[in-house]
């Protein structure tokens, strides 16, 4: 997936180095067009690469340059900054900033969202750290499931071990238990059953709190504090649980992970990589713009115009309290997406404006595009429907001029109707292969596995729906 990272410190491992031409490369392989959104995200990714190897001094004045895309519904905004955090391995949250203005007439707990980072920053880090100790934690949970398949031979050994177990002499010990283990592997012993102590987790009581700004963050401390009460109290003996080895497996497997996986590590590490390389994408950002730029503002325009004010700090650079410790915004990386049919981003506070330098235009998508989209990505629209139907043994095949056909109806749909860009590609292939999926057990019992999608079947499953003037009532 291109050159390795060379940056410094602990960023050495992921692949910000990638140069931006290679992210584009790696773009286009999910998102068809858009290559002026696809270059703006590429040097914003590739900066931060760049930073790391300043001198600390400098690296510390170098802020992102926050994006703002502007386009229809549809036209992959979204998609651009997902498959972009996926690629930095980077903590990934998408909020739409209208939620923000449904609970009163300012923005309310705004900072909430750093606080979802980082719960998503501690989620990726452990689950990588998880990954990184598998075998050896799968090696333990092997052991642990032979101690209850073979337990010793000892006044020690119960008699549910050993009525469930292998009671064997002492000198055959290791060889009886050296070939179980291959048995174990190789799935042959999937069907016993074994005796395995669950932990159970003490009940933590659930606080119920309503009112002003701040509350959210004083629930936060509470649940901690009640979580706290339970600390001094002995851990009782777990709960004996009959389950299968492959379960038992699984379960202390997980157990074994968590032991090896060190807490304060994967805390330290996912609060820093939160604070350099987190990105979050503000959704639906021209529903909190005033029309007019909020003059004399009244009604829903004071609340829009209290989310941009308590957007601008967090967005400006300031801490955040979570429960994981304090984190700074200043280089999270923020990717604002809006529609601005009614308004426009001069219609933003230009104090918000101004801390989102980069400005790109997305391109509706014409008859080409979503022909493309249909084939051309790697986990295409059609791929899929192949895919999920091949499941029940029908074997589906897509033509170019089946593709060229839904493409074009799916363009015309979206000139005659509300232009929602290629989510109306999903409605267009539902319908046409709506039958085969209600029938495709009768199908593949009468024989008729294969079903070929050309310009005639697409034309002759929607005959009804083009002959009526208003589309809308048959595909959305």
């Amino acid at each position: 997936m291109g050159a390795p990272t060379t940056g410094q410190g602990q960023h050495g491992h992921r692949p910000e180095g990638l140069t931006p031409p290679q992210i584009v490369a790696e773009l286009d392989k999910f998102i068809v067009g858009q290559k002026a959104a696809k270059r703006a995200v590429a040097i914003a990714l590739r900066n931060r690469w760049r930073r790391f190897q300043l001198l600390p001094e400098l690296r510390d004045e170098v802020m992102p340059k926050n994006i703002i895309l502007v386009g229809p519904t549809g036209v992959g905004k979204t998609e651009i900054a997902r498959r972009l955090a996926r690629l930095a391995q980077a903590p990934f949250l998408k909020v739409e900033a209208s939620k923000f203005t449904e609970v009163g007439y300012v923005g309310r707990d705004v900072d909430s969202m750093i606080r979802d980072l980082a719960e998503e920053g501690m989620r990726l880090v452990r689950e990588e750290r998880r990954q990184n100790v598998r075998a050896k934690a799968r090696e333990a949970a092997e052991e642990r499931v032979l101690d209850l398949l073979l337990p010793a031979n000892s006044p020690s050994a119960s008699a549910a071990q050993a009525a469930a177990g292998f009671q064997v002499p002492e000198p055959r010990r290791e060889h009886t238990r050296e070939k179980l283990r291959g048995i174990l592997k190789a799935g042959g012993l999937d069907d016993r059953t074994v005796e395995i102590e669950v932990e159970e987790k003490p009940a933590i009581p659930t606080v119920q709190l309503f009112g002003n700004q701040g509350m959210e963050e004083l629930g936060m401390n509470l649940k901690e504090m009640f979580a706290g009460l339970n600390l001094g109290q002995k851990k009782g003996p777990g709960k004996k649980k009959k389950v299968t080895v492959p379960e038992a497996l699984a379960a202390i497997e997980q157990e074994e992970a968590g032991r090896l996986v060190d807490d304060d590590t994967v805390q330290r590490d996912a609060m820093e990589r939160v604070q350099t390389s987190g990105i979050i994408f503000i959704d639906e950002i021209d529903k909190v713009a005033s029309p007019g730029g909020g003059a004399g503002a009244h009604g829903p325009d004071v609340s829009r115009g209290g989310v941009q004010r308590d957007l601008l700090p967090i967005v400006e650079g300031s801490t955040v309290n979570t429960k994981y410790g304090p984190v700074k915004t200043d280089h999270i990386l923020f990717i604002a997406a809006g529609a601005f049919h009614v308004s426009k981003v001069s219609d933003l506070l230009p104090e918000l404006q101004g801390r989102f330098p980069i400005r790109v235009e997305l391109e509706p998508l014409g008859e080409g595009d979503l022909v493309r989209i249909l084939t051309q990505p790697q986990n295409s629209l059609t791929k899929q429907y192949t895919a999920l139907l091949g499941s029940e043994g029908i074997e589906l095949e897509f033509t170019a001029s089946g593709a060229q056909e839904l493409g074009r109806i799916a363009a015309q749909l979206n000139q005659q109707q509300q232009d929602i860009g290629a989510r109306r590609l999903h409605a267009v292939v539902e319908k046409v292969l709506e039958e085969v999926s209600f029938r495709a057990a009768e199908l593949v019992a009468a024989g008729e596995r294969k079903v070929v999608v050309d310009q005639g079947y697409v034309r002759e499953k929607l005959a009804a729906s083009l002959a009526d003037e208003d589309l809308g009532r048959y595909i959305l």
